[in-house]
């Protein structure tokens, strides 16, 4: 009998990490506060009817210039390490990891994330190797390794695309494979079903990913920081685009480890039901 493989997809900011992940360090080195650098983004978003995220890359590197900034990939790296998590994201992985062994599943965890994927590279979560992949904006870089050009924009509706690669195991990004994600797959021959998908995430930005995993009978959940308002996770319950909204506690034993714990059993009971067959 097959064992059952479960995606752990999650968004990165305010969903694992407490901030955006460029108001730790990259905003600041600016000499800018992050409300003066998003009120810029979201000007030049709105004067020039521009996509937010490319946006907010143009003006990173703009703004490197304007200040004689020097950010290449290995400063993206080294700020991943100022990023602050909510309780209980560093032990978390393992934990769920080990209850999946123990279930007799397996699990994988993804970031599909608005963010930068070279700050991401530089936390220790991704360090200790907790993900299968990363997917997230990245740049290009000249010769001296400093940062020229967006690479990958990943907008709210183009984090999508993530999910039906990691449902037909189309995970690399290359010359090949738009081919083979648009591809016609049978349900059955797909490596992960949207059924065997749980999707965390902070909020409005994470809708297209949230209602297309709840649509496939896969998990949503929405989390929140405690210590600010829930009004958005709870309207994204109300409005059924998530089947679950909790504080943003990753901690042993909390209502979110639980509700997954859940989930991952109702996967295997639904696959070792499956490979009974019909019974005459």
């Amino acid at each position: 009998m097959s064992v059952p493989v479960i995606a752990l997809m999650y968004d990165f900011d305010k969903t694992l990490s407490t901030r955006d992940m460029q108001d730790y360090g990259f905003i600041p080195e600016l000499g800018l506060s992050p409300a003066e650098f998003w009120g810029e983004v979201d000007r030049l978003t709105d004067s020039q009817h521009m996509d937010s995220i490319l946006a907010y890359m143009y003006l990173m590197v703009q703004k490197c210039g304007e200040k004689n900034v020097r950010i290449t990939r290995e400063k993206f790296f080294e700020l991943g390490r100022g990023i602050e998590y909510f309780v209980g994201v560093e032990s978390w992985f393992g934990r769920i990891d080990a209850a999946a062994r123990a279930l007799g599943v397996c699990v994988e965890h993804y970031i599909v994330s608005s963010g930068i994927k070279e700050i991401i590279e530089g936390t220790s979560i991704a360090r200790s190797g907790c993900f299968k992949r990363i997917y997230a904006c990245e740049f290009m870089y000249d010769g001296n390794g400093v940062i020229r050009w967006p690479k990958v924009a990943v907008n709210y509706t183009a984090k999508t695309q993530f999910l039906f690669r990691i449902n037909k195991g189309v995970l690399d990004i290359d010359s090949q494979s738009a081919g083979l994600l648009n591809k016609y797959t049978p349900e059955n021959d797909r490596r992960i079903p949207f059924e065997n998908m749980i999707y965390i995430g902070d909020g409005i930005t994470d809708v297209p990913c949230m209602r297309l995993v709840k649509a496939y009978g896969g998990q949503s959940i929405a989390v929140y920081n405690k210590e600010k308002s829930s009004d958005t996770a709870k309207y994204l319950l109300s409005s059924g685009r998530v089947n679950y909204c909790v504080p943003a506690d990753f901690s042993a034993g909390g209502e979110l480890e639980k509700i997954v714990t859940a989930v991952m059993n109702k996967i295997k009971a639904v696959s070792d039901m499956q490979s009974l067959g019909p019974i005459i």
